[in-house]
């Protein structure tokens, strides 16, 4: 295990500073960026998380809450939903659209490195397009991991909303190009923040295709990964059981 000032996460420097200086328009990005889709690749991914009608689901890497968010709007029932992430200005975002929108959510300022909870306590762990931030090029992914599946119950669900690699190499070479040029100076344009917009655009062109992040969930400890590929294959919905 690695030791560290437990005010401090433990994630990459770099991208702590991403994402503790783009809050206030990282919503209006990510719109932009996706050409308006994320709403409904989210809203997947969230009734995939409501599935089996988990009583307990965290959402990790929250950011401003919209998965959180869209779990509470969706489901039939009163699940306990709880949101960590480690930017301070994501979780005021996030807290202030969830009292706009009446939902019951609460927000912890957390690292994934070190979640507050006790083991197997959640039915159902989400994140939606955060994954690549834990495992691309990140040398704490295994620690990631493995609390991950400290935190998640025997035969809970772990749903990951996600960029991948479309299969034909002419839909895939477009969606690097759109990546390298719409994504990246977009992006920046709006935020102002060049370095955040470069590695989101890297990161997304070279994460893993959907059949490569199968089998990284089994060889993680997961004991089933099925993926549902979306918009050609440039993002999916990965459902991981446990």
């Amino acid at each position: 295990m690695i030791s560290a000032d437990p005010g401090k996460p433990q994630t990459v420097r770099p991208l702590y500073h991403i994402f503790t200086r783009i809050p206030g328009r990282y919503d209006l990005i990510n719109h932009v960026i996706t050409l308006g889709m994320d709403n409904g690749w989210r809203r997947q991914a969230a009734l995939a998380c409501l599935q089996d009608r988990p009583a307990r689901i965290l959402d990790i890497c929250c950011g401003t809450g919209d998965l959180a968010i869209t779990i509470a709007k969706l489901a039939q029932y009163t699940p306990e939903i709880t949101g960590v992430d480690y930017s301070q200005p994501m979780l005021e975002i996030a807290t202030a659209k969830t009292a706009a929108s009446g939902g019951n959510i609460r927000f912890i300022k957390a690292d994934v490195a070190r979640l507050p909870f006790s083991d197997h306590y959640f039915d159902c762990i989400g994140i939606s397009f955060a994954f690549r931030h834990l495992t691309y090029n990140n040398p704490l992914t295994p620690i990631y991991l493995n609390e991950i599946l400290r935190v998640l119950k025997p035969g809970g669900r772990f749903v990951i909303v996600e960029s991948s690699q479309p299969t034909s190499p002419f839909i895939r070479f477009l969606d690097h190009l759109y990546l390298r040029l719409w994504v990246f100076h977009s992006g920046y344009l709006i935020s102002g923040n060049k370095g955040a917009y470069r590695y989101l655009a890297e990161s997304a062109r070279n994460f893993y295709s959907a059949v490569e992040m199968q089998g990284f969930l089994l060889k993680a400890g997961f004991k089933q990964a099925t993926a549902k590929r979306l918009f050609f294959g440039a993002a999916a919905v990965y459902t991981a059981i446990k």
